[in-house]
């Protein structure tokens, strides 16, 4: 299994596809301007084969575009198949039949094949939805929500929408990875009132104003909270793994996220751990499951780009990942790892 990958920080698409060759399958992410007619140019060039994509950055290695074009060619010994979930706000399973009917299409099996989704938001019901086919063969997810609420799926741009690709690894196993570089915060647990649901707004914990109760644990000022939240986030507890719930913006004396928070949810604060020594583990858990590795694809958090830039870490962190052989991906608002929506975190699939 390959990745290849073409940039142009000038945005032509003709540059970045210098170096891709005989693709199976094509993810792109670029600029809100020519989401439309990179979609339309690469499905003209690529008739035969899934192209999905968004507006966003990517990286390959050590490089990365924040405002130009950056195509993943996949190829060498897998299969892929594509499609678009639409009316994922209010019917995604209308189109469920899709990804049921692509499942069989590949005969996808667990241990060699991943889906790879970008949503436009509504992030919890599209995980859901495509779960619900998913889980029927036991196929791990791992995706992101893309920018301005558009993604691409064989030239047409959509909006409300899911796009996917199934990719069977025909010379191996796959395996979908998360990381968390978050711990708890001491003892602090709230209980979420007040909220709504379709906003994502904390209004009260423990039955006081949520922007007071954030600000007075951590001493900031109502300006610095939206910085805050890269190192102190919520944690919204889900069996035994902890979900992060980053912070939007203020809004009064509540807090707007970047998840759904429900009335009685449990909550915890959370702090930034040691992630050069988390992102380490990583790789080392990888290398052990994996004394071959192909090809790595991960979707990395807006903020966490910009908690490691804000550290000088990120070039870094994309030479220690590259380690592993092949490193590539993208920047999304939120990540998706199998039936679960996580803010400010990784997800990854590694191809053997």
């Amino acid at each position: 299994m390959k990745i290849s990958c073409g940039i142009s920080q000038a945005g032509n698409l003709q540059d970045s596809l210098n170096t891709i060759q005989d693709p199976k399958l094509i993810i792109f992410v670029t600029t809100e301007e020519k989401l439309a007619s990179h979609a339309e140019e690469l499905y003209h060039l690529y008739p035969n084969i899934p192209t999905i994509g968004c507006i966003g950055m990517g990286y390959q290695n050590t490089t990365i575009t924040e405002h130009g074009i950056h195509v993943y060619g996949f190829s060498d010994g897998i299969e892929a198949v594509g499609n678009v979930i639409e009316q994922v706000s209010v019917m995604p399973v209308k189109y469920i039949s899709r990804l049921e009917q692509d499942l069989h299409k590949i005969s996808a099996q667990e241990h060699n094949t991943i889906c790879i989704d970008i949503c436009c938001g509504h992030d919890e019901i599209t995980i859901t939805t495509l779960n619900s086919a998913l889980s029927q063969k036991n196929i791990s997810l791992i995706g992101g929500t893309g920018g301005a609420g558009k993604v691409a799926f064989c030239g047409k741009i959509y909006e409300d929408s899911c796009v996917y690709a199934l990719i069977k690894n025909t010379k191996g196993k796959v395996k979908a990875y998360k990381e968390n570089i978050y711990r708890k915060m001491q003892n602090h647990r709230f209980i979420a009132s007040k909220t709504d649901k379709g906003k994502y707004i904390i209004g009260a914990l423990n039955g006081q104003s949520a922007k007071k109760v954030y600000q007075d644990i951590l001493h900031v000022t109502e300006q610095e909270i939206l910085t805050q939240t890269f190192k102190n986030p919520f944690g919204k507890l889900n069996g035994d793994d902890t979900c992060i719930v980053s912070i939007k913006e203020v809004n009064g004396d509540a807090l707007a996220c970047f998840r759904q928070v429900n009335d009685s949810d449990v909550l915890v604060l959370l702090e930034l751990g040691d992630y050069k020594e988390t992102v380490r583990n990583t790789i080392r858990m990888i290398q052990q499951d994996f004394p071959r590795v192909s090809a790595v694809f991960s979707v990395n958090c807006l903020f966490r780009y910009l908690l490691f830039s804000q550290n000088h870490y990120m070039e870094e962190y994309l030479a220690e990942m590259g380690v592993l052989g092949g490193h590539a991906g993208l920047v999304g608002l939120g990540e998706h790892y199998n039936n679960r929506f996580i803010n400010q975190s990784m997800s990854c699939v590694v191809f053997e």
